[in-house]
């Protein structure tokens, strides 16, 4: 087996990520929220969105995927954070998801160190990220990462259950990276072993706000 390749996704690689996506929502979120909920996510539907979101964009929005032994097996998507409608210097982690049969084998890591690297060399000096707040596993992969809860909480309701979020943060500045890589090499040599899927697979990263449900990633990521 090689190493997993990270690179950008093209239209061919659209129906595996819809696989990825709503799978991972799935497996993730089984008992987190109803699950007539996620028994109703469709592939099918999913594709199509991603393929009629990728090249219309302005740039800002990147798609990443891994790769590994010719076979995708993760997403990640970033780009701007959204407060309301405006964008602001931050960068915002609007989704990551790896097959969740390759779950505990440092993918997500893998992607998630990738989209740090690209946020930093932009110039954004923070990333942002919203988790579901009882999603105690993918809090868990973030904080072993060098995320933080920064306070922030939003409410989000699915078919009448609430599953309010919470935001975490990280800096970006080289001074603060070094320091949250040492303290994640220090702390967790395993940060690897949790690949956390977010953002609702009904949607699509690339509009202008995290507004609701189905208009952007202000969802459970």
């Amino acid at each position: 087996m090689t190493g997993v390749h990270i690179r950008e996704l093209t239209l061919a690689d659209c129906d595996r990520v819809a696989e990825i996506r709503v799978g991972g929502w799935q497996t993730a979120y089984r008992g987190l929220m109803p699950q007539s909920h996620l028994d109703a996510l469709s592939v099918p539907e999913d594709a199509a969105r991603h393929r009629a979101r990728l090249g219309q964009g302005d740039g800002r929005v990147v798609n990443l995927v891994a790769e590994q032994d010719g076979e995708v097996v993760g997403w990640a998507c970033h780009g701007p954070y959204r407060d309301g409608e405006v964008h602001t210097s931050d960068a915002e982690l609007y989704a990551i998801y790896v097959d969740p049969k390759r779950y505990g084998e440092g993918i997500g890591q893998s992607l998630l160190r990738e989209s740090l690297h690209r946020c930093r060399a932009a110039g954004h000096p923070r990333m942002l990220l919203w988790v579901l707040r009882d999603n105690a596993p993918a809090r868990r992969f973030y904080e072993r990462s060098g995320f933080a809860a920064d306070g922030a909480v939003e409410p989000f309701e699915v078919e009448g259950v609430e599953v309010p979020e919470v935001r975490y943060s990280r800096e970006l500045t080289d001074a603060a990276a070094r320091e949250s890589t040492n303290a994640h090499a220090r702390q967790s040599p395993d940060a690897h072993a949790w690949e956390s899927p977010h953002a609702d697979p009904r949607k699509s990263p690339d509009v202008p706000a995290r507004q609701s449900p189905d208009t952007g990633q202000h969802a459970p990521r």
